[in-house]
């Protein structure tokens, strides 16, 4: 009997792999399709490539905002090309580190549950004193429209495949890939129409940030809020899409391609956790514990986006390697340690959220004060012809420490790390208050957000 079998080699995979190595040789790591991360090959990497070409282009062709007048003559046909060339040498450094791995540990095949203690792959049964769940999450598509659209509807992990970029493109979705998608085919000369259900744009749950976000992403992204598709159909290598206007008027358009980003499955579906406990029919409804990550009382732990609100590949790699811990020492379980939040979406201005969202803090009663700076007029912003977006800190009334922040606005992946850091620490609005501010910097509006609720908590006594 080994004392733990790994099923899923992404981010949370490999790292409780490298850890339980520190501990145990008699492991084994089943893995179901390619030897990378959902990181690397269709997810953080190829997506920030294409970002940053857009980026680059979108800043060249709005240099008037800095006093150039540029005239530009953007030849993207090389665009796809550089991306999947890095995007290939981000995949091939993961399965270097792969191949370098004890061959007798690597299992290819796809694992199922025979029972508590027992995994069929290949054929044969194996036996683990404790399992760490780490299959990851497939993208979730409607089963008709794939019917009738064929290739020509794609998801996050096939768009990186097309040969070069499309002329038009419907996006499905105003979540963060959605709208990081949108924003950069936009940028990049493709015609974009993007279907949102709701109105909300990204991560945001501050409605004075989550207004002025959708404001300035609507100025130049054709998003239909509130509008989703009634009908589309294919016409060789076009889709036709049907849909109603706010103001009840039929409307269509042609695309060359749909990209449904509507979000992920996961696919612990695939392992018959039935077999295991016959309550466990519904993945959604599994009995995983937040903080321990273990399933019910079984020996069986689940990680990375296999099951998880953060998708995100820091808390992935993190939580896949403090679960072992609580896998080796079974039954003795263990909240991890705990990490400090941190969200961000390379949208044009970038989104971010570090420590606790608004939301979360409302939802938990939390009494705190609204600290909030635009950066219409910042200096530093200002000079950079990127003075757009706003960013709110949320303080604790009782101890005056910082509980959040979210923020709309340029480089705030920066700003948020610092944020994120700090609230870790659980420092107090003056001590963040005392650190020095270089002049002129973003890092200014931060201050300027800050003394804005030391006034309210000095008006409120």
């Amino acid at each position: 009997m080994h004392d733990l079998i790994i099923i899923g080699a992404g981010s949370a995979g490999m790292s409780a792999y490298k850890e339980a190595l520190k501990h145990t040789h008699n492991i084994r790591l089943i893995n179901d399709g390619a030897w990378d991360t959902t990181c690397a090959r269709v997810g953080c990497m190829p997506s920030k490539i294409l970002i940053s070409t857009a980026n680059r282009l979108h800043g060249a062709n709005h240099a008037n905002h800095v006093g150039l007048n540029l005239q530009i003559e953007a030849d993207t046909s090389r665009v796809m090309a550089h991306v999947q060339a890095l995007r290939d040498r981000f995949t091939r450094s993961v399965i270097r580190d792969v191949d370098s791995w004890n061959p007798e540990h690597k299992i290819s095949g796809q694992a199922k549950f025979i029972n508590t203690n027992t995994v069929e792959v290949n054929g044969e049964q194996l036996q683990a004193k404790a399992f760490i769940l780490a299959v990851g999450s497939t993208p979730r598509f409607d089963q008709d429209d794939q019917k009738a659209l064929g290739d020509r509807l794609i998801s996050t992990d096939d768009i990186f495949e097309l040969p070069d970029l499309p002329k038009r493109l419907a996006v499905i979705g105003s979540g963060a890939i959605a709208i990081e998608l949108s924003q950069a085919m936009h940028n990049l000369g493709v015609e974009v129409t993007t279907f949102a259900r709701s109105r909300k744009v990204g991560i945001l749950s501050s409605k004075n940030l989550q207004e002025i976000a959708q404001a300035h992403i609507s100025q130049n992204l054709n998003i239909l809020f509130e509008t989703l598709p009634t009908s589309m159909s294919r016409d060789g290598d076009q889709v036709t899409i049907e849909y109603q206007d706010q103001n009840g008027q039929s409307q269509s358009i042609q695309v060359d391609y749909v990209l449904s980003a509507t979000g992920r499955n996961s696919l612990l579906s695939t392992l018959d956790l039935h077999n295991v406990d016959t309550n466990f029919q519904e993945f959604k409804k599994l009995p995983i514990n937040n903080d321990t990550k273990q399933l019910g009382d079984y020996p069986i732990f689940v990680v990375g986006d296999a099951y998880s609100k953060n998708p995100i590949q820091h808390v992935a790699a993190y939580t896949g390697k403090h679960v072992v811990k609580n896998c080796l020492n079974y039954p003795e379980v263990k909240a991890l340690p705990p990490l400090s939040p941190l969200a961000i979406i390379f949208s044009n201005p970038q989104m971010a959220i570090a420590g606790q969202s608004k939301k979360e803090l409302e939802q938990q009663n939390f009494e705190f004060i609204t600290g909030f700076q635009s950066f219409e007029k910042q200096g530093r912003a200002l000079t950079l012809g990127k003075n757009y977006g706003a960013i709110e800190v949320y303080i604790e009334q009782s101890s005056q420490r910082l509980l959040g922040a979210e923020m709309f606005m340029n480089s705030a992946e920066h700003l948020a790390h610092m944020l994120s850091w700090m609230i870790a620490e659980q420092v107090t609005l003056e001590d963040i208050l005392d650190r020095p501010y270089y002049h002129p910097t973003l890092e200014e509006g931060i201050r300027s957000a800050l003394k804005h609720a030391r006034r309210q908590l000095r008006e409120n006594g």
